[in-house]
């Protein structure tokens, strides 16, 4: 019980904070937030290390106490901090994510269905020992974009095994890798070394879309796109990031939607709404219709680039601009709509713009195909 009161003051004190923003606040309280939260965020990290260093399935209390602490790491992506598949997968996600994953989606939906329907008891396996860990469930799709869940997986750079384990990183966590015996191709090792690890990352990150970044690339990255974006939101610093690892983020969500929806790249699909329903004219009132202007574009334009530069919400933009993406990839012209100062902007630097899209497509076709799985492994 006392775990889960300091659990709570940690989330209450956090939510204070932020709606404090702004206010002029009596710095008596503002210290005593200020230790409340170094104590909560000390007992959170000595439980993780608890049940990283068990030899034994730590108790069940610590690990509720863990899951709900690691529960709120995708906050960036669910709005609900994870997936309600009683819910439209779109009213959910973080709308960055819709267009993000959307060229994935199309190249490697297919395989990615038909992995599905022959994956289920690898993926019981892997549910039962994240629980064991108080990790998501989710995570789980780590290990399809590491390996195709294939246990003799083999990287050029010697990663191996299901989980894409470097000999050096497998033996810190517990794995016996030698000329007689390999433990990282081992399922029920593997995973439990993996959970450890996942979990390590966590500890200092709090995010798992960061991890995940990390799993591929390294903390290093992680932090350096850290301390050059000023954030640690993936969304803000996810182009400071090596491609490969923000790439990697990138398979992760659209395999996650894939397995969970069952959607995959019928005709009908709509890549920009994630609804499975044709494409719908935006529903502007008149007052936002006499407010914005449109111009009839072509080219690879790419609308999560087109956003950023602009400055608007992803989710705005999408809005009054309902696929863009879709109608530019099949080589047909588009009138984008936005608002005088934006359309100003964009015209005066659409060029510049053009080019990041290019770029960041070239980025996405040069990454290798997963003949030999991940690159940088761990």
């Amino acid at each position: 019980m006392k775990l889960f009161i300091i659990l709570f003051t940690f989330i209450f004190t956090i939510n204070y904070s932020a709606s404090s923003e702004g206010c002029i606040t009596d710095d008596t309280v503002i210290q005593s937030l200020q230790d409340t939260t170094i104590k909560a965020r000390d007992s959170i990290n000595a439980a993780i290390d608890e049940v990283i260093k068990s030899t034994t399935v730590p108790k069940a209390e610590k690990i509720q106490y863990v899951n709900q602490v690691t529960k709120y790491g995708f906050k960036s992506l669910f709005k609900n901090y994870s997936y309600n598949s009683s819910m439209p997968y779109s009213s959910q996600v973080n709308p960055y994510a819709e267009t993000y994953m959307q060229d994935y989606l199309q190249a490697h939906g297919s395989s990615l269905q038909k992995m599905k329907g022959t994956s289920q008891m690898y993926f019981n396996l892997i549910d039962n020992i994240l629980s064991q860990y108080g990790l998501p469930k989710e995570l789980k799709y780590l290990a399809v974009i590491e390996s195709d869940l294939k246990s003799q997986a083999l990287s050029w750079k010697g990663a191996r095994g299901p989980w894409q384990f470097m000999p050096y990183t497998a033996k810190g966590y517990g794995l016996l890798v030698n000329g007689y015996v390999d433990e990282r191709t081992d399922y029920y090792k593997s995973t439990n070394a993996a959970a450890r690890y996942l979990l390590s990352l966590y500890k200092d990150l709090k995010d798992w879309l960061l991890v995940i970044a990390a799993y591929n690339g390294g903390s290093g990255n992680v932090y350096s796109a850290i301390r050059k974006s000023g954030s640690r939101n993936f969304w803000t610093l996810q182009y400071y990031l090596p491609t490969e690892s923000r790439n990697h983020v990138k398979k992760f969500i659209a395999t996650h939607y894939i397995m969970e929806t069952g959607n995959s790249d019928s005709p009908n699909f709509n890549y920009t709404t994630l609804d499975g329903k044709p494409e719908a004219a935006p529903k502007l009132s008149e007052d936002e219709i006499n407010s914005t202007e449109v111009l009839t574009i072509s080219g690879k334009y790419n609308s999560l680039v087109i956003a950023k530069n602009l400055e608007i919400d992803i989710s705005e933009f999408n809005r009054l601009n309902p696929g863009l993406d879709g109608a530019l990839a099949s080589g047909n012209n588009y009138g984008i709509r936005l608002t005088s100062d934006k359309m100003d902007l964009f015209v005066a630097n659409k060029y510049a713009i053009l080019n990041e899209c290019v770029q960041q497509l070239l980025n996405d076709v040069n990454t290798p195909a997963k003949t030999t799985y991940s690159k940088r492994k761990l």
